[in-house]
């Protein structure tokens, strides 16, 4: 169900249920923000909460409020949420804790989040054991504690299962606009995706950042992803926690290439948002994106005054998605002109110390680093310790940087190389002028890294796959399931089962040798011994057959003039999707752990996106003049086995084929695992 959250993110008028130093905290901070609204406490005894008059009960209200914190305990809760439901209210914040995420503890946890649900109705709440929320556009806060945002007339939001890292973030000095900070609690109702598309919708916001401890529903992040799409707001994810279901299945290699985190890169792939691995780098690229947006190119530069900032930029960005481009003529004859005959040009450029303090010749020098075909411009400048040293002698690089921006209207930045030597005031100076202030550079890096490939273009997917609940599988024999998948126009080997040594030898000559043997009842045959190639007698099949000790035996044709072999595996994560991997096959698989991971439905274009991610890819291309491997043969293969997890998803676990054996005129699959829900 959607809910409207408008009211409840951007309300009118607040009650405050509860006494207590929480209630005190909330009616203290709209004052402080300077909410303009109606502050309402609602208290059974108390004659006012913080110094404005209480309410005896919910019923005494003048009307419905727009948005309401629930601050008594569980119990209590429920009759609250039911009144505030019966007046029409906007939505509310449960502060209580001890529902479903104490259940380990407490066995009626779970059916106290049952009757909370039922109490809330349509009314939209956030939690329980959730702080709420703070609009610093508007002043208004549901936050029962301190909190470091200041008003702003635009900004990013941010939504985090934690309260307490939600507090951490609004007290950075970073230069952020955060225009909202939202905790969700346990989300027993409105979910991180729920919130950040609710979110998106004030056209104050610039950017959405997401700490997320793990995925659910996933019909609503598609939701958020195509809305965020259609509004052009950039979605940041800061993803943490791995996903034990996805390690429910373990018997295969495609099973331990996709467990963890594999299948939650790929949702968030898939849904165009961005990844970042931490906390600065979260901020640092949420800051980038409010100023810029995200970046028409990974095309960069670097201008500073020393030689050791210079490599350090150069080798920082090394290995990641931005390059720093030659500089080209305009921009050579500017910095000449600006610099003289004494400094070397490059990008990224060392100005040295010359004009240090003629903030007309630095304006000169950064205005011409600043081309039309960068994406940004990175200005290296660390400043001193204001308490030790006299930082005025840095006021040219503010002047500067401010004159070239407004000279050039290109993007650029002022980078510290350590967070700490960009003081805010500074930052604050800087943003008013549109010059981005980035602490640190490594995640200036990272940060202009997401934001280009947030610039690029993203075409919108088939809607996910969902996955049913994962159930207790059993393993399907490999003649069988060669037999489902070639159903599905997957190509396989020409095969016989055999029950005994000598119908194998028999099996053998029906198919023509050379032949390959393989004992069945093994989930790895290769690491069972239960694997032979290349048989070419009967005698040498019956003889191999002998020396297994397999339950029966699979005599199938021997595929040669092989370029390459694959991995082809989909294993179902339930808090993913179907996670298709594909990787480095046969032997190589956990020699080269060369592989990629997507979610079902995928299309071709995708597979041949994928496949070029690979190392192994340079094989399949036709590597120091070898055979070329048909792609078209390939694709088809992997479309086969989607196929045949479309048309089984209500009970197929995981599938592989391993190895695909890839050759110049078609591919064939000469080991499949099927697992399925008994």
């Amino acid at each position: 169900m959607t809910r409207d959250l408008s009211r409840l993110f951007r309300p009118r008028s607040i009650a405050v249920v509860g006494g207590g130093a929480w209630g005190k905290a909330i009616v203290d901070q709209c004052r402080k923000m300077g909410f303009s609204g109606e502050v309402w406490p609602v208290h059974p005894t108390a004659a006012e909460v913080g110094g404005v008059p209480a309410f005896r009960s919910v019923a005494d209200l003048p009307e419905g409020p727009d948005a309401s914190f629930i601050g008594v305990n569980r119990h209590a809760t429920l009759d609250v949420l039911s009144q505030l439901r019966d007046r029409g209210a906007g939505g509310a914040t449960c502060f209580a804790s001890g529902f479903a995420e104490a259940e380990a503890e407490d066995a009626a946890g779970r059916d106290l989040q049952r009757q909370l649900l039922d109490a809330a109705g349509h009314m939209p709440i956030l939690g329980p054991n959730c702080y709420g929320f703070i609009n610093a556009l508007d002043g208004a806060l549901l936050w029962p504690d301190q909190h470091g945002l200041a008003r702003t007339e635009r900004g990013v939001a941010i939504a985090t299962q934690s309260s307490n890292i939600a507090i951490n973030l609004t007290m950075q000095r970073r230069g952020l606009p955060i225009a909202y900070a939202v905790t969700a609690g346990n989300q027993a109702q409105t979910g991180l995706a729920q919130i950040g598309a609710g979110l998106i919708e004030d056209p104050r916001v610039t950017a959405l950042g997401l700490h997320v401890e793990g995925f659910s529903d996933l019909r609503a992040w598609e939701a958020l992803s195509a809305r965020a799409r259609d509004l052009g707001k950039p979605v940041v994810i800061l993803k943490v926690g791995r996903s034990e279901q996805a390690r429910a299945a373990t018997v295969s290699h495609t099973a331990s290439l996709a467990g963890g985190d594999a299948g939650a890169q790929a949702l968030i792939d898939r849904l165009g948002f961005a990844r970042v691995g931490s906390l600065p780098e979260f901020l640092e690229t949420l800051k980038l994106l409010n100023f810029t947006g995200p970046l028409a190119s990974n095309r960069i530069a670097s201008i500073s005054c020393s030689g050791g900032e210079a490599s350090l930029a150069a080798d920082t960005a090394h290995g990641r998605g931005v390059t720093f481009p030659p500089l080209n003529e305009a921009q050579r004859n500017g910095l000449r002109a600006a610099l003289g005959p004494m400094v070397a040009l490059a990008n990224p450029l060392d100005y040295h110390t010359y004009i240090w303090r003629d903030t007309e010749r630095m304006t000169d020098a950064w205005a011409a680093m600043m081309d039309p075909s960068l994406a940004l411009t990175m200005l290296i400048v660390d400043f001193p310790r204001a308490d030790r040293c006299d930082p005025a002698d840095w006021n040219c690089t503010i002047e500067a940087a401010l004159a070239a921006k407004a000279r050039t209207g290109g993007n650029v930045a002022m980078v510290a190389t350590l967070p700490e030597l960009m003081p805010e005031e500074v930052a604050a100076r800087l943003a008013a002028g549109g010059v981005v202030p980035l602490n640190g550079l490594s995640d200036a890096i990272a940060a202009a890294e997401v934001a280009s490939r947030l610039g690029q273009a993203f075409a919108a997917s088939l809607p996910l796959l969902v996955p049913s609940p994962t159930a207790s599988a059993r393993l399907v024999p490999e003649a069988e399931a060669k037999t489902r998948l070639a159903a599905q126009r997957l190509p396989v080997p020409r095969s016989e089962r055999a029950g005994s040594p000598e119908a194998a030898a028999e099996a053998a000559i029906r198919i023509g040798f050379p032949v390959v043997l393989k004992g069945e009842g093994f989930a790895h045959k290769s690491e069972a011994g239960a694997v032979r190639l290349n048989l070419s007698t009967p005698e040498a099949v019956a003889e191999a057959a002998r020396a297994m000790a397999a339950t029966g035996f699979l005599v199938e044709e021997m595929v040669t003039g092989t370029v390459a072999e694959l991995l082809i595996g989909v294993v179902k994560d339930p808090a993913h999707g179907f996670v298709l991997t594909l990787a480095a096959g046969g032997t190589l698989t956990e020699l080269l752990a060369d592989s990629t991971s997507l979610l079902l439905p995928v299309g071709p274009s995708e597979i041949d996106a994928a496949l070029s991610r690979l190392r192994v890819a340079r094989l399949l291309d036709g590597w120091r003049g070898g055979q070329i491997a048909d792609r078209a043969a390939i694709r088809d293969a992997v479309l086969a086995i989607q196929s045949y997890v479309v048309d089984n998803a209500d009970r197929v676990e995981e599938v592989e084929v391993n190895p695909l054996l890839c050759l110049p005129d078609r591919a064939v699959a000469v080991d499949a695992l099927i697992r399925e829900a008994e």
